[in-house]
């Protein structure tokens, strides 16, 4: 207890340097999942492909994975930017099925009720299908969140300080504090980012609360007594 007390700035700053190391790769996945998603619902040929072969990016492991990237791409190792290339494709390996999966949970009587009134594709995405898409998308969305909040941790591992130094530092002194700091400041970033998403999530699509409690409604009618 004494070292947190006595170490908390430096906790505090490698908070802030892990979450600005994980929202990047979490909103760089996001948006590079939507056109990835999209042509794997759009067009069902290529649809097992993409998604197989996205999924099976996070199958890699983290650490050879970060000695692969710069290798093959050129740039530094132990820089910022290759944990968030790192990141951000195991982002993708998540997204891009919830995004198709999302699409495909929206009904085609809907689109076909959003063409009929004259929404051009482009428009009926965006002003339909992507809003009814939302709840599916967004659990996705969630769990890339915690997962690579988690994941950001391994980059300590190849010299990008992050909370990832509080294990390897903890460890290496055997201060069990520190490590325990660590764990728990990942665990909170996890959880209030989770919480930040959940309540813009409800805030963006408000009809979900009411498809919600229409159905709670619904089965305590059924379950109730003659």
């Amino acid at each position: 207890m004494n070292w947190v007390v006595n170490n908390f700035g430096l906790i505090l700053e490698l908070t802030a340097v892990h979450l600005r190391q994980s929202i990047v790769p979490i909103v760089l996945g996001f948006v590079l999942s939507l056109p990835l998603g999209w042509v794997a619902w759009r067009y069902r040929l290529v649809r097992g492909p993409i998604i197989v072969l996205t999924g099976l990016l996070y199958t890699i492991p983290s650490l050879a994975l970060l000695i692969l990237l710069p290798a093959t791409l050129g740039y530094s190792a132990i820089s910022e930017t290759n944990l968030v290339i790192a990141l951000t494709i195991y982002a993708i390996a998540i997204l891009v099925r919830a995004v198709s999966d999302g699409l495909d949970s929206v009904d085609d009587d809907v689109r076909q009720a959003a063409t009929a009134t004259g929404f051009a594709p482009f428009r009926r995405f965006w002003a339909v299908e992507f809003p009814l898409a939302g709840p599916v998308i967004l659990a996705g969305l969630r769990v890339t969140a915690v997962s690579t909040i988690s994941l950001a941790t391994v980059g300590i591992l190849i010299g990008v300080t992050n909370l990832g130094y509080l294990f390897t530092n903890g460890l290496e002194r055997r201060i069990i504090a520190e490590v325990f700091a660590g764990v728990i400041a990942v665990v909170v970033i996890a959880l209030v980012i989770d919480l930040i998403l959940l309540l813009v999530g409800r805030a963006l699509m408000p009809w979900t609360r009411a498809a919600s409690k229409a159905t709670a409604s619904r089965a305590i009618a059924v379950g109730a007594p003659a």
